[in-house]
């Protein structure tokens, strides 16, 4: 069995978007091992190797360790722009560069953050790195799954080491499953089903005269449901949904057949009017194809929108007054809203076949590890990305992303660094 991944009481930073590992992440201080120095060592091995390269195994990163840090020479960059560096080149190494390194001695270059720099390279870590996993776990399981392609072909090795210039793309339907809200199933198929085509509504006329009657009715109705069988249940609610499948095609067919209506008197309409009802009419068709996973909620928000729109088709050809003015004005408020309200379910529609959450929303907790490396160029229209180049150093900022401070990363860098 699997050690739990996020504990609480001894936490370690995961690279992963959960609740958990946010608020070991919030907690976490400065963390101040009692011991020898190779007890320190050991410590801060433990507790950066959770976050970097947790699915790697460890003699495969002792191999891809290198003792040698990609860096930035700091040079004055006003200087080389004023020229196109024949001047600098001339007499470097013998004093004549008078750059102005005032500046720059004042920062720092972190060296020692640029101890898992290797790992970068890997494709399963630029998956992660370019948001289009949740976990550095998850988008190694997309690598080995065959929804990575590097440069146009499959790439089924997630340890892969990336060259500059190489472009990676990742299934968009994965990146939508990673990225977005769980789906509960079974609340999911709860919620779709809550009408039933048995369910009609009290009136006066099926109320029994006797309340006496009126129970007994009740005690056998509930006798009938405690005596119902699991397949004869499972037999009434497919029986329901098909009914209910059956209520929205024809509430869907007569809504198309309005807007047919519709557009047969092109000469009273309007370009926008036109576009409107072609947006509207292909809309329904998309419906049409998952009848199945519809409710007659949504037929019903959609038969309102259509009388909006045929409402306001035609405009009165005389100088409105004050109050029809302001009647016309809110009217092409609310025109404006519902175009609006079509683009977006043309964009994001329900869709009970896809593994995600559906209209999709950001999973929670994403924007507090929403960011993209530098060395990283990333299309999230066509979830594709450009490996630039391999992450480097320079005065006051390493290109490594990682939330442990320096002195940790050096303890880390000093174990790795000793000969076996």
């Amino acid at each position: 069995m699997r050690k739990r991944l996020h504990a609480l009481k001894r936490p370690k930073i995961r690279a992963d978007w959960s609740k958990e590992n946010l608020y070991n992440l919030a907690r976490m201080g400065p963390t101040k091992v009692n011991g020898t120095f190779f007890q320190q060592k050991w410590a801060a091995k433990a507790r950066t190797r959770a976050y970097h390269g947790e699915q790697v195994n460890e003699g495969q990163w002792e191999r891809m360790f290198s003792k040698t840090i990609p860096a930035v020479a700091p040079m004055d960059v006003f200087k080389l722009a004023r020229s196109d560096g024949s001047e600098e080149a001339a007499g470097r190494g013998s004093g004549e560069d008078l750059q102005d390194t005032s500046i720059i001695n004042k920062t720092m270059t972190p060296y020692m953050q640029m101890t898992w720099h290797p790992l970068e390279r890997r494709l399963d870590n630029a998956v992660w790195r370019a948001l289009f996993s949740s976990s550095a776990r998850q988008a190694r399981q997309f690598v080995v799954h065959g929804w990575v392609k590097v440069n146009g072909k499959t790439m089924k090795h997630p340890g892969y080491m990336l060259n500059a210039g190489d472009m990676f793309q990742v299934d968009p339907d994965r990146v939508l499953y990673a990225t977005g809200a769980r789906k509960d199933q079974n609340k999911y198929n709860k919620g779709m089903f809550e009408i039933t085509a048995t369910s009609k509504p009290t009136t006066t006329e099926d109320k029994p005269a006797d309340p006496e009657q009126a129970s007994s009715e009740a005690e056998a109705e509930s006798g009938e449901e405690k005596q119902l069988s699991p397949e004869e249940q499972q037999k009434a609610e497919e029986e329901n949904r098909d009914q209910m499948t059956k209520e929205v095609k024809e509430k869907l067919k007569s809504l198309q057949s309005r807007v047919d209506h519709l557009m047969t008197n092109t000469e009273d309409l309007s370009p926008a009017r036109k576009q409107d009802l072609r947006g509207f009419r292909q809309v329904l068709r998309k419906m049409m194809s998952r009848a199945k996973g519809l409710n007659t909620f949504t037929t019903d928000d959609l038969e309102e929108k259509l009388g909006s729109i045929a409402r306001r088709l035609t405009k009165p050809a005389k100088r409105p007054s004050s109050d029809e003015f302001a009647e016309q004005r809110l009217a092409d408020y609310e025109e404006s809203l519902l175009q609006e309200a079509l683009t977006k379910l043309r964009e994001n529609p329900f869709d009970r076949s896809k593994p995600y959450l559906t209209p999709w929303r950001p999973r929670p907790y994403m924007s507090a590890f929403a960011f993209i490396p530098p060395y990283l160029e990333v299309n999230q229209n066509v979830c594709a990305a450009v490996f630039l180049r391999p992450p480097v150093a320079r005065p006051g900022m390493a290109e490594v992303p990682t939330p442990f401070p320096y002195d940790t990363n050096q303890l880390a860098f000093n174990w790795y660094l000793r000969r076996r």
